[in-house]
């Protein structure tokens, strides 16, 4: 999360790093780029190893990841340019997409391949009638500033840093999302640099296919987008609240136990998530946001209190408007080192007490529980490639770790996953990807899968956007 664990997580593409130095290298197919007529092509700049520059612009937001060098980066200043570096790099080395840099396995950065590093193209335009067209190197930061100031607002992650592309093309879930939906509920087209260097646009009427996948089929799949153009809403008065309990696992199994049914029952104004801290003795926090008067959100959150039967020793509510309250879930934006996973809560668990057990003894990981239900649950499962519309909450498994300790904070994540998965717990979310995790692509994309491989291979028949788990690869 940019990332503090108070919150959640909004990657553009994570998981855990399924063991030390894993992830995936692409395999290289023979560097035979002309990277210097490439260089005199492109309006932006193309940094090479042992360029100036060329260290910082590699680099993602996890320093883990800082083993995966490509060959060069392209710093695209317009679309001629992502066009350009494409059709230079395809069919001879790995070619991906980079906008905020979050991917938890550091997939953007495709050893001794070629990024394509989107960060320049990040204006963000609002329209009088409010449709918004964003940049797909925008952060959330750029996208929030700029939606605040119009009095407008987009559902979508926490994380300040992170890109819109990604959080878009996997879906998008954050804070709002019980009240208007997932981002990519939101995208009314997308402009697009397909392999073989078109620029197409997609949307409900052109290229529908495309239009479909990009919503929720994870990114780096069928093209780079350039653009988007999403459908935004007034900017409602917002509350945000957090309530920290007295740690030891019996409060945590009471506060699991009643945050539950809380959450199952509460309206779709109201999104929470249970962040439940690991160690000797756990503890945990819920933290939310509510679309209405702090005053209506505090009568929600007494009802928290009265059903977990643990009373907080820390409770803040505040009202706030839009930009300030996503400002409240930003966390640091400083680069942080952690290993992390995800899964799916198709139900409530009805393991509380075990799902605590796993945490303990474990100084450093967090669980996090975020609730889907609401808006999300109004799209149907095939309307777009996101899933999980029927779902009772996303899952995040998250550690910090440094690249001395990578190999047991791994095995300590990948413990805890595999819990879950006793538990019943065994469905992923791609903004979280994971390359340990069993079967991921029935578990990113459920009965999305044979679709999403369809589109992938009509608009990338050659496989030019490869990565390990790449639709194609499922």
């Amino acid at each position: 999360m940019a990332r503090d664990p108070l919150f959640h997580a909004s990657g553009t593409g994570a998981g855990a790093r399924g063991s030390p130095r894993t992830g995936g290298h692409t395999a290289v197919v023979g560097d035979t780029v002309d990277w210097d007529g490439l260089r005199r092509r492109m309006s932006g700049t193309l940094l090479r190893p042992g360029d100036a520059g060329f260290d910082n612009a590699r680099k993602l937001f996890n320093p883990l990841n800082d083993d995966r060098v490509p060959a060069a980066v392209a710093q695209c200043a317009s679309v001629a340019d992502v066009r350009e570096a494409v059709l230079a790099a395809a069919r001879r080395v790995p070619v991906a997409a980079r906008s905020g840099g979050h991917s938890y396995v550091g997939y953007s950065a495709p050893p001794g391949g070629l990024t394509l590093d989107l960060r320049r193209l990040s204006a963000v335009r609002v329209r009088p009638d409010g449709a918004a067209t964003v940049g797909a190197g925008a952060t959330l930061e750029n996208v929030y500033t700029a939606l605040g100031q119009a009095n407008r607002c987009l559902p979508g992650g926490s994380c300040f840093t992170v890109g819109i592309a990604g959080v878009a093309l996997g879906g998008g879930i954050g804070v709002l999302q019980r009240k208007f939906g997932l981002t990519c509920d939101h995208l009314v087209s997308a402009e697009v640099v397909t392999a073989d260097g078109r620029t197409l646009t997609a949307s409900a009427t052109r290229e529908p296919d495309l239009f479909w996948a990009l919503r929720g089929g994870g990114g780096g799949n069928f093209g780079a987008v350039t653009e988007f153009t999403f459908a935004t809403d007034p900017a409602p008065a917002l509350t945000v609240f957090a309530l920290g309990f007295p740690a030891s696992a019996g409060n945590v199994t009471k506060v699991l136990t009643g945050w539950q049914p809380w959450i199952t029952a509460a309206p779709r104004a109201l999104w929470a998530n249970l962040n439940m801290a690991g160690g000797t003795t756990p503890s945990c926090r819920v933290a939310g946001c509510f679309v209405g008067p702090s005053s209506a959100c505090n009568t929600l959150l007494n009802d928290l209190v009265a059903r977990a039967g643990v009373l907080p020793t820390q409770r803040r509510v505040e009202d706030r408007g839009y930009f300030k309250a996503m400002r409240f879930f930003s966390g640091s934006p400083d680069r942080q080192s952690f290993v992390a996973s995800s899964r799916v809560l198709a139900t409530p668990t009805t393991g509380p007490a075990a799902v605590v057990a796993l945490l303990t003894g474990r100084p450093g990981m967090a669980l996090i529980l975020d609730a889907l239900g609401g808006a999300v649950a109004d799209v149907g499962v095939q309307q777009t490639a996101f899933p999980h519309r029927k779902a009772f909450a996303t899952a995040q498994i998250y550690a910090s770790a440094t690249t001395a300790s990578e190999a047991a904070v791994t095995r300590s994540v990948g413990q805890v996953v595999a819990g879950l998965a006793d538990l019943g717990i065994k469905d992923g979310y791609v903004n979280y990807i994971d390359p340990a995790l069993p079967d991921w692509g029935t578990a990113y994309y459920g009965p999305n899968l044979d679709r999403l491989r369809r589109v992938a291979y009509a608009y990338d028949p050659d496989r030019v956007f490869d990565f390990p788990q790449a639709v194609t690869r499922a």
